[in-house]
């Protein structure tokens, strides 16, 4: 047993952590050994190298502590200091008490007070040229340096985005930094590491001051139109030398700005680059600095307050070249890249000075080929004025959109006649997807393929839709409803390592939520509904996201810090949703939005909005209760218990009919949703399920649910072992179905069940919810960490397809990986391999009708290591499994078994 990776904040070696307690988690290594867990673990944290080398820790020495827990450990040490790096390793106790450790990592501090801020606050010398949209403004500042530099750190943040450079490079890879907030709240800084960027002689920091949401200007399509302010930006440059000496370069008046090349810039609605106005070498110390630059202004700060930026930076991670590449008429050419996804184009041209290419993005074309921005938002373009300098190559800088297609005006694509034409030659031209860097943490795969590619179709979503924040959509509004975070939490969870996402998440909330308790359905809230359209800002399924995500944390990364940090918040929603209730009935909001209709796809048509609303109340108090359990507040407990029962007790009075066993209206959302969340009473579990899977069966196994309801469907069906159900809804091409999208083609998913004929946003991952079964369904991928036993815990109950030949998952957690792969061979004969990572454990289900019939590789389950007959439930043999690789073999029964009325109805367990 040995430890792998050590993470500090959820990252390896970061830079510029600005919480007093960081909290430590550690993996470890693969090993075909069976039944290693830790015993106790120590971790050591010293403010240099050999005194941990020497096992003393000058900062923090947690001692040996008895417990399996390696994950979310908060550090407990003397207070941190700005700025230092601090070092540690991790020692741990296998249960045969040999010692393990890991290697020495470390991590820095950023600036923990304003104090320790320096610089200013600076934006552009104000240019009085009569234009309310002017040019992105470029600042400059010459600095010397004469000794050798052991170290450099930059601190800096530009509202709305920003990019950094140094001596003629850009600092690192980033784009879009630094992510968004309510910037009258919180404003994100980043630290970059520029040790290697400087050199001992003169030295010259750029800065290049993008809009972004701080500043949405307008003068072509937007969302809305605000601002912050004007664009500002902050910025302090720490230099040590080798000779122990330090010196702080900061923003000022001192520095200089001037108009820059991009002559106009909107998130919203694309960038214009007039490469004529370049100033060559401008943020380099040889530029002679011309009439064209100003000093700086000290700009009035932003209110809110500034916090190191602890998500993922955004970067280029993958690129698309055109699949095909068509003339739709004299001089216009549209590309296709094959994938719908978000991020910019980046061309290279040649041609003469003054000559513009126009570039058009969209996610749909016309009949007659051109690009079709009805629902993406109109007019959104990328200009680029040439200079007329040999090959030249340019990209945008502080917009992104959602696109496949692109369409060319102004210059001839490579490999078309040029004859006769003055226009410029386009020699290349790709799209950049942009998300956070960072690799899979599962993936799902089967036999299938329909549904490998319905799982390709959300994560291509899930990815374009993930910036600094979850967006509904990568074009019209890139906003981050809230919604989607905890209805698609777990295929989040299942696919990428998004603890620190949703952990900002909950602090855009904590900074949206009201003076009343009111949680916005979007966060940050840049949009703010007023009446009559008040019910897009307060439905409670989209304001539950601050409970459930928290919840969802603490049951995957085992973070009991983010319930801490919020609960008294969390009561103040509970608080507003009670008062805002009559009777503990929540009568308005938007209920299960976009669910299945005559009227199409926007407000709900199946299921009184009070419905869904009121069930998610019930919802959230009842994890709230569970909440309070884990911090421990007993006097809340009772009270939420008690707030429960009352709201149960009005629900089935407002919405069950005893006699038929429905509710309100019979649909598929109201069954469902009052089955899966604990609403319905014992003697009418059985029934109500019939009634919902009879109604998906009467039409045709499709679905009428919505963004709200369909993960309930769902839900409803796999815990009570109807996973068949489910499967067969999977097969449907017709509408609606994900088949249908993909049979339509769609490369991504769309906004509406028939997004690829009915329109609307071609990318959109909050119908995604077949994902969660696709990994914990037909996979049986289950796992909660347990707060008793401080270790994960996992369920193995795949449901076993037998018109399926194979399933397999994979999931990186942070205590190592673990896999699952079930195929039918020989004679329909069951192959299960399963294999835990040290210091798990968990049960498996294997269809079986002794546990005679099952083998582990190759011998009797009563001769397996590491393996334990525990019981035989619902026609499945129950077996106890310590960390390892296993390979189990049985003849499964037949399927017919899952549709049994033997089955219990399994109570609310989210």
């Amino acid at each position: 047993m040995q430890i792998q990776t050590v993470l500090i904040e959820n990252q390896s070696c970061p830079l510029g952590i600005d919480c007093e307690q960081p909290a430590f988690s550690w993996s470890f290594a693969e090993s075909k050994e069976r039944g290693n867990y830790q015993t106790a673990y120590r971790i050591i944290v010293s403010d240099n190298e050999q005194s941990l080398e020497d096992d003393l820790g000058t900062i923090w020495d947690s001692g040996i502590v008895k417990s399996r827990r390696n994950i979310n450990v908060l550090f407990q040490g003397e207070p941190l200091v700005s700025r230092k790096r601090y070092f540690c390793k991790i020692q741990a106790w296998d249960q045969n008490k040999k010692m393990m450790e890991s290697q020495i990592t470390w991590w820095e501090m950023g600036l923990l007070h304003q104090s320790d801020w320096s610089a200013e606050w600076i934006s552009k010398h104000i240019m009085e040229d009569g234009h309310e949209i002017q040019p992105i403004p470029l600042f400059r500042y010459g600095f010397n340096i004469e000794k050798p530099v052991k170290q450099a750190r930059i601190y800096i943040s530009g509202l709305g985005h920003y990019e950094l450079r140094l001596n003629g490079s850009k600092v690192e890879n980033r784009v879009l930094e630094p992510g968004w907030t309510n910037y009258n709240k919180t404003c994100l800084y980043s630290v970059y590491d520029v040790t290697n960027y400087l050199s001992v002689s003169t030295n010259t920091i750029g800065v290049i001051l993008g809009n972004g949401f701080y500043n949405v200007t307008g003068g072509r399509y937007v969302k809305y139109k605000g601002s912050f302010g004007e664009p500002t930006f902050i910025a302090q440059l720490e230099i040590q030398y080798d000779d122990g000496t330090r010196s702080v370069i900061t923003s000022n008046t001192n520095w200089l700005s001037s108009l820059g090349p991009t002559t106009f810039s909107c998130i919203y609605g694309g960038e214009d680059y007039d490469a004529r106005l370049e100033q060559l070498g401008w943020d380099t110390a040889n530029f002679s600095v011309n009439d064209l630059w100003k000093p700086a202004l000290k700009a009035v700060p932003p209110k809110g307050k500034l916090r190191a930026q602890k998500t993922p930076p955004l970067k280029i991670m993958k690129t698309f070249n055109p699949v095909e590449m068509k003339e739709i008429k004299p001089n216009v050419y549209v590309a296709d890249l094959g994938q719908n996804f978000s991020g910019w184009i980046r061309l290279k041209v040649k041609g003469f000075r003054g000559m513009t290419v126009k570039l058009t993005p969209a996610e749909l074309v016309n009949e007659d080929g051109s690009p079709n921005q009805t629902w993406t938002g109109s007019p959104y373009e990328l200009n680029y004025t040439l200079k007329g300098v040999g090959e030249e190559t340019w990209n945008p800088c502080f917009t992104y959109s959602g696109f496949r297609y692109v369409q060319m005006e102004g210059a001839i694509p490579k490999g078309f006649p040029i004859e006769n034409s003055n226009l410029p030659q386009l020699l290349s031209l790709e799209g950049q997807m942009i998300y956070p860097d960072f690799e899979n943490s599962g993936d799902f795969e089967s036999s299938d393929e329909l549904l490998n590619r319905t799982h390709e179709l959300i994560n291509w979503a899930i990815l374009s839709n993930t910036k600094s924040v979850f967006t509904d959509c990568p074009h019209r509004e890139k906003l981050g409803w809230l919604e989607q975070v905890h209805l698609m939490g777990l295929p989040l969870i299942y696919n990428y390592p998004v603890e620190s996402l949703l952990s900002k998440v909950l602090d855009d909330i904590k900074d949206a939520q009201l003076q009343n308790g009111m949680i916005p359905t979007t966060a940050p809230e840049y949009v703010v509904f007023e009446e009559p359209w008040d019910i897009f800002r307060h439905s409670v399924s989209w304001g539950a996201t601050y409970i459930l995500a928290a919840w969802m944390m603490y049951q995957k990364y085992g973070n009991s810090k983010v319930l801490q940090d919020h609960y008294e918040n969390m009561k103040r929603y509970i608080h507003f949703i009670k008062n805002r209730s009559k009777n503990y009935i929540v009568k308005d909001g938007l209920g299960d939005w976009y669910d299945v209709g005559p009227n199409g796809p926007g407000f709900a048509q199946n299921t009184p909005v009070s419905l869904p609303e009121t069930a998610m109340f019930f919802h959230l108090v009842q994890v709230l209760e569970r909440i309070t359990r884990a911090l421990n507040k007993n006097e809340d407990t009772q009270a939420y218990i008690f707030l429960s029962q009352q709201i149960k007790e009005a629900y089935n009075k407002e919405f069950f009919n005893p006699f038929t066993s429905q509710y309100a209206t019979g649909s598929q959302a109201a069954n469902a949703m009052s089955l899966t969340l604990g609403l319905v009473d014992d003697p009418y579990q059985s029934k109500v399920l019939q009634n919902l899977v009879d109604d998906i069966v009467k039409r045709g196994f499709h679905t009428t649910s919505g963004d709200i309801a369909h993960r309930y469907v769902l839900l409803a069906l796999s815990d009570n072992h109807r996973s068949d159900i489910i499967f067969k809804m999977t097969r449907n091409t017709d509408y609606p179905s994900y088949g249908y999208q993909i049979e339509h083609g769609a490369t991504a998913l769309t906004e509406a069940w028939d997004g690829p004929t009915v329109g609307k946003s071609q990318n959109h991952f909050m119908l995604g919810h077949i994902e969660e079964w696709l990994y914990s369904g037909l996979a049986g991928l289950n796992y909660t960490f347990d707060p008793i036993k401080e270790a994960y815990q996992f369920k193995i109950n795949p449901y076993y397809e037998n018109t399926l030949q194979w399933v397999k998952t994979e999931q990186v957690l942070y205590t190592g990986k673990m896999y699952t792969h079930w195929k039918l061979v020989d004679n329909n004969r069951l192959s299960l391999e399963v294999q835990l990572p040290a210091n798990c454990s968990g049960e498996v289900y294997i269809p079986a009708v002794s546990i005679t019939d099952i083998t582990e590789n190759g011998v009797s389950i009563d001769e397996a290591e590491g393996v334990k007959f525990q019981r035989f439930e619902n026609g499945c043999i129950v077996l106890k499994i310590v960390s390892g690789h296993y390979h189990f073999e049985s003849i499964p029964l037949n399927n017919e078994k899952e549709k049994s009325d033997e089955y219990p109805i399994v109570p609310n367990t989210l």
